[in-house]
């Protein structure tokens, strides 16, 4: 099950929520709309590479469209007086004019910074691609990232893929780290997952990453009154 689910869809609606947030009124509205919100977030995520961006979520309403764009370094992507912003809003519908895609208008951007980024699996990819594109060892770089991912708050486990020619080698091979535990099979453990690609001038390196951050159970709220009442009378 785990080699063939993918770790956020296996747990959408329990543990994770959806992407793009919208109702549309028919099938072709539908259509248009999810595939309008496809190509922009690839779009995005591809112009804002080296800002770090973990993911973009989307949502619309009948005059608007909102992105936020989730990253561990806000002030790169904000710029200078807003200026960055700007630049993204004009891109996006620079885009969608260019591919006629049924988007609003009316654009609005909020910027979301991420907390805790050394948990975050997309940013940890999107680290690693970038300390191979400057040709550093790649078991160094496996190493220190699943050191420093086990070393941040609520982290229970690491597991760090990569995959292709390592090193600059003739024959492509896979290479694993892995610390902690990564149940994939529990439902309940809020599991991050991200792929990534460094583009080297021998080849392309997969990088995969799985980062546990802890099992999430909802808990009821107990009743004080009725363990009172079950709690036995010792004199």
């Amino acid at each position: 099950m785990s080699q063939v689910s993918h770790p956020y869809g296996f747990r959408l609606v329990t543990l994770r929520g959806w992407l793009s947030k919208w109702v549309a009124p028919n099938k072709a509205e539908y259509r248009g709309q999810l595939q309008a919100d496809v190509l922009i977030r690839e779009f995005m995520e591809s112009k804002l590479r080296a800002q770090f961006v973990s993911n973009i979520t989307i949502e619309r309403d009948r005059s608007a469209m909102k992105v936020f764009i989730h990253t561990s370094r806000p002030g790169l992507v904000i710029g200078k007086q807003g200026e960055g912003i700007a630049n993204v809003r004009k891109m996006i519908t620079e885009f969608a004019r260019k591919k006629k895609l049924m988007v609003p208008k009316e654009i609005k951007i909020d910027i979301v910074e991420i907390l805790n980024p050394d948990a975050d699996a997309k940013i940890i990819a999107l680290q690693i691609a970038a300390d191979l594109e400057r040709r550093q060892t790649f078991k160094r770089v496996m190493r220190m990232y699943s050191e420093k991912v086990m070393q941040a708050p609520g982290v229970k486990g690491v597991r760090i893929v990569l995959a292709g020619r390592l090193g600059g080698a003739e024959m492509a091979r896979r290479e694993e780290t892995h610390q902690g535990s990564i149940p994939l099979q529990f439902i309940r453990a809020d599991i991050d997952y991200a792929v990534e690609r460094a583009r080297l001038t021998y080849g392309t390196i997969g990088i995969k990453v799985w980062i546990n951050k802890g099992d999430i159970l909802k808990q009821e709220p107990v009743d004080l009154s009725q363990i009172q009442q079950q709690r036995p009378n010792r004199r």
